[in-house]
């Protein structure tokens, strides 16, 4: 079965402010590049866009490949693969009893995760991680694009 590797982050100057995201995603030797952004926006809005964005390309590129996808945030990771079952459950309302944030985005990722079925894997931001880096460094660039 073919494999693809995703990497993605997300992030604003100031929250809200704004934002951008991207990811880089590997399959067989050849990288794809994804980024966007947003004039005002949060950082957990674009740590969602960027993983969504990515797993979207990654359907597009190889349906039914094994996709693990590579975040640095804990938000998206903890969030997908365990607070939303509860969110679900609940009428998409927290154990604090408040609406989700960002129900939209949890939901589009909800659809693509179903149709996917990506492993999930967390990185400490700014250590180091190759494919974390250029993520980061592409988000500054689209940040910038809003100032």
């Amino acid at each position: 079965m073919e494999s693809i590797e995703i990497y993605t982050d997300g992030g604003c100057s100031g929250n809200p402010g704004p934002g951008g995201w991207a990811f880089v995603l590997r399959r067989g030797g050849a990288e794809t590049l994804g980024s966007g952004g947003e004039g005002n926006t949060t950082n957990n809005r674009m740590e969602l866009r960027a993983v969504i964005s990515g797993l979207e390309e990654a359907e597009r590129q190889a349906p039914g490949a094994a996709v693990h996808l590579i975040t640095d945030s804990q938000y998206v990771k903890n969030g997908i693969t365990s607070w939303i079952v509860n969110w679900k459950r609940n009428g998409w309302i927290t154990s604090d009893k408040k609406p989700v944030k960002n129900r939209e985005l949890w939901e589009e990722l909800d659809k693509v995760v179903a149709r996917v079925k990506p492993r999930f894997s967390w990185v400490k931001g700014h250590a180091g991680h190759e494919g974390n880096e250029r993520c980061d460094q592409m988000v500054q660039v689209e940040i910038g694009k809003y100032r």
